[in-house]
Order: structure tokens, then C-alpha cells, then sequence
């Protein structure tokens, strides 16, 4: 592989693992410093980010670029799980049909920035760089 490909995979990789370590900061940040309660759906949205920050930092510490598959596949399934949980959250068809989640209502909205910015919404931001981050990679991967 020349080393130009090497260096932009280097830095994609950089660039999803900052993803994946600002949304890591960010959950811990609402639920430990200001008290949110996470709900179920953030809860599931949680196990597919946090194991991000580990994975993708090894990948970048071992040259391992082939970790974009794995990396891909959480993201997506995060951001799917994202996607469904800002559904119930923005439109009101998903949000009167939405099931129980729990203690915490996955309804509810912490915060609501510029009316259409909320914690589901941030996750999906950083699945979907992630993904895309990954998708590239692993066509750069490809093409050798």
C-alpha cells in the first residue's frame, strides 16, 4: 500500500476515534455531571459507542486498518438505534405509538438545541462519521 493511502487511512481512523471519544465524553458528561438519567434506547446507543473508542485507538496504535469492518458494523447498528430513538423523540406518529422504556421516558428530551438537536441526535452525528469513515476506509483498503 503507498504510503500516501496509509497516511489518509491514519487520519480518517484519527478522526473517527474523535468521534467516537467526544460522543463518549459527551454521554458521560449529561448522565455523571449533570444528573441525566440515560434511558434504555441511549443505554443500547452506549454499548455500540463506547467499544468504538477502544477498537479504533487500537486500530491506530497497530496499523490494523482492516478494524473498519468492525467499526462499520457497530456504527451502523448505533446509528440505527440512534435514528429510531430521535424518530420517537421528533415525530409525533413514532412518539404516541412509542412503547414504554423504562423509568426513563426515551421520549423525553434533556435537551432540545435549535429545536431539533437532542442527545439521540448527537449519537447519530457520530455513528454516521463513523460509518462513512469506515465505509471509506475499507474502500481504500480494497483498492489497495
Amino acid at each position: 500500500m503507498p504510503d500516501h493511502v496509509r497516511k489518509k487511512i491514519e487520519n480518517l481512523l484519527f478522526i473517527a476515534w474523535t468521534a467516537s471519544f467526544i460522543a463518549t465524553l459527551g454521554s458521560l458528561f449529561f448522565s455523571e455531571i449533570l444528573k441525566y438519567i440515560p434511558c434504555e434506547l441511549c443505554w443500547y446507543q452506549r454499548i455500540f459507542m463506547y467499544p468504538l473508542v477502544i477498537i479504533l485507538g487500537l486500530a491506530i496504535f497497530k496499523k490494523d486498518y482492516k478494524i473498519a469492518s468492525y467499526s462499520a458494523v457497530l456504527s451502523a447498528v448505533g446509528g440505527l438505534i440512534s435514528l429510531y430513538h430521535y424518530g420517537i423523540q421528533k415525530i409525533p406518529f413514532l412518539t404516541q405509538s412509542a412503547i414504554s422504556c423504562g423509568t426513563v421516558s426515551c421520549t423525553g428530551q434533556y435537551i432540545n438545541w435549535l429545536g431539533f438537536i437532542t442527545i439521540p441526535f448527537l449519537a447519530l452525528t457520530a455513528f454516521s462519521i463513523i460509518f462513512i469513515i469506515s465505509f471509506i476506509t475499507l474502500k481504500l483498503l480494497k483498492e489497495g
